[in-house]
């Protein structure tokens, strides 16, 4: 007697919509493996709304979910050239001149490509592509706030404290304490640079385990918004040079986020700090120029330290890629639908939302990001203009 077939699993449908454009996601490589800009639940908002969506085999592998957990929601498994085929490509770190050259002709690249020399050769791809790149970090709405780099900014403040706490738990790299002591002992000391959402996520995260945490900044209205949210846990202060020192010798942890007129922590302010004070650069490693930067997802477990040797720390938010995923599909999705009114229309839709024309660093074999171009040695074309005569 045959037995009856095993029907196979097939996608869910999860599109109710025409389709719009095609979304690919492809894979990070090499030094920038690590990140991946949405959850299965972010891929099928965007199918929802009637785009369709392909991943590269493996690609969420670093935030843990499987090729599976997409396919069920509707995202289309293909290898890397078909992701970077799309219309629409997501991808976060540089792309390689090579991953730039399979871009279609005219597609829109959303990265957050690092604005150096090593862009260069991306660059001047995109621009052969006649590619419309845009950076997600830059992209900003109309009062100013960027939905993307606070993002970034919010988690790596929490992401610095989190580890914080179990670096001084340590008791052959760190101090072998804990971050908020117990009863009868003075809890650890948190000095925080700056006021804005990455220095507000760090002192809260910070006053949840129970540190002390002071606060620098010398916007006061920024400060006082900073004690509104934190309340009167947080002690602030401007960057009076004998207050700020004193702060500096008595720290057990320095997190130092972007604010105006900031002091670099130099060799004289670095030689104040207690031995096995734990440093982190929130500013890109502008603060403490007389320290080694180590990205936090490197295995700092296994670097070969002198117990209680100093340590600054970068790149925090890349150290809990699956979080900011999460997040990020938040504000792609609220991007997307921005896309979907326009019918997928690249250009419209760069015409009619001024906030994502922020973001623009190239528009159909122009540049129009002064820095971009800065690099390339190429004139700056005002996308407004282009727009409207286009």
């Amino acid at each position: 007697m045959m037995e009856a077939p095993v029907p196979l699993e097939e996608p869910l449908c999860t599109s109710t919509a025409a389709q719009i454009a095609t979304v690919g996601l492809p894979a990070t490589r090499g030094n920038d493996a690590g990140s991946f800009p949405l959850t299965p639940e972010g891929a099928a908002r965007l199918i929802a709304r009637g785009f369709a969506v392909t991943m590269e085999s493996g690609a969420a592998d670093c935030i843990h979910y499987t090729d599976a957990d997409y396919a069920a929601c509707g995202v289309e498994i293909g290898g890397r050239a078909k992701a970077l085929g799309c219309d629409i490509v997501v991808y976060l770190p540089t792309p390689t001149a090579s991953d730039a050259a399979l871009l279609k002709a005219g597609a829109l690249l959303f990265t957050n490509m690092n604005l150096d020399n090593s862009a260069v050769p991306a660059l001047r791809a995109l621009l052969q592509r006649h590619a419309i790149c845009v950076r997600l970090d830059n992209i900003a709405d109309h009062k100013g706030r960027r939905p993307f780099a606070d993002i970034l900014s919010e988690v790596g403040g929490c992401a610095a404290i989190t580890a914080a706490a179990a670096m001084l738990a340590d008791s052959v790299g760190g101090k072998g304490i804990l971050m908020g002591g117990v009863a009868g002992i003075v809890p650890c000391e948190v000095l925080v640079t700056g006021s804005s959402i990455a220095a507000i996520a760090a002192a809260r995260t910070a006053l949840g385990l129970g540190a002390t945490v002071r606060m620098f900044d010398n916007d006061t209205y920024s400060l006082r918004h900073a004690s509104g949210q934190l309340g009167h846990g947080v002690a602030g202060s401007t960057f009076h040079p004998r207050v700020f020192e004193n702060a500096l010798r008595s720290a057990d942890i320095i997190v130092a986020t972007a604010t105006d007129h900031a002091p670099a922590i130099d060799a004289d302010l670095t030689a104040l700090l207690k031995r096995g004070a734990i440093c982190f650069d929130l500013t890109g490693g502008k603060t403490f120029t007389a320290l080694q930067a180590v990205p936090l997802n490197y295995n700092w477990q296994s670097m070969p330290r002198q117990p209680q040797q100093r340590l600054c720390i970068t790149d925090c938010a890349m150290a809990v890629p699956r979080t900011v995923a999460m997040a990020m599909s938040n504000a792609f999705a609220a991007l997307f639908d921005d896309i979907a009114v326009c019918d997928g229309a690249i250009t419209n839709a760069l015409r009619l939302n001024c906030c994502l024309r922020t973001g623009a660093l190239t528009f159909l074999g122009k540049c129009v990001n002064a820095r971009a171009a800065a690099l390339l040695g190429v004139r700056t074309v005002d996308i407004n203009l282009f727009l409207q005569f286009s």
